[in-house]
């Protein structure tokens, strides 16, 4: 058994399967956005905390930085395709609710919505943001969660394909 050493790019495909997340992020004005994520993941029991990175190109980047509250859900096989254009789209040209049919439920604590559906979802304040060069990590506390009525199984990212896992 041995390592050799890659270029990162190369590493980074090994990870795979991972989870993927959609968030939810709301302007000033009130327009809703969702983002397709890559990172998000648990930060904290006491008080229950969950960070998400999202590049600052990004227009939920600015959003967040507005209005510094998030939804993180966890979609379901069923919005695969909703997830795939919300990662392939930008909020700033695309109103991502009316044209991927997602149901934007209002959340009972912070701005943005509630994406219906959604396997696990999590209404989150921002407390703490962490610059990661071309990213930023968003930390938020969570107020408010929810599951699913169904076991509906979530979706992974196999590095090309997306399937959904029980």
């Amino acid at each position: 058994m041995g390592m050799k050493e890659i270029p990162v790019e190369q590493a980074w495909k090994r990870k795979y399967p991972e989870q993927v997340a959609l968030a939810t992020t709301v302007s000033k004005s009130g327009k809703s956005n969702v983002i397709a994520l890559g990172w998000a993941m648990p930060t904290s029991f006491e008080p229950p905390m969950a960070a998400i990175s999202v590049g600052k190109s990004r227009y939920s980047h600015q959003l967040l930085v507005e209005v510094p509250e998030f939804v993180l859900c966890f979609p379901s096989v069923h919005q695969k395709d909703a997830m795939v254009f919300c990662g392939t789209h930008s909020g700033r040209d695309h109103d991502k609710f009316a044209e991927t049919g997602l149901q934007a439920v209002p959340a009972r604590r912070v701005r943005p919505p509630v994406i219906d559906g959604s396997v696990a979802a999590f209404e989150c304040r921002v407390t703490a943001s962490l610059e990661t060069g071309d990213h930023t990590i968003f930390a938020g506390e969570i107020l408010s969660a929810y599951v699913n009525d169904e076991p509906v199984p979530r979706i992974y990212n196999f590095g090309e394909i997306f399937k959904g896992i029980a």
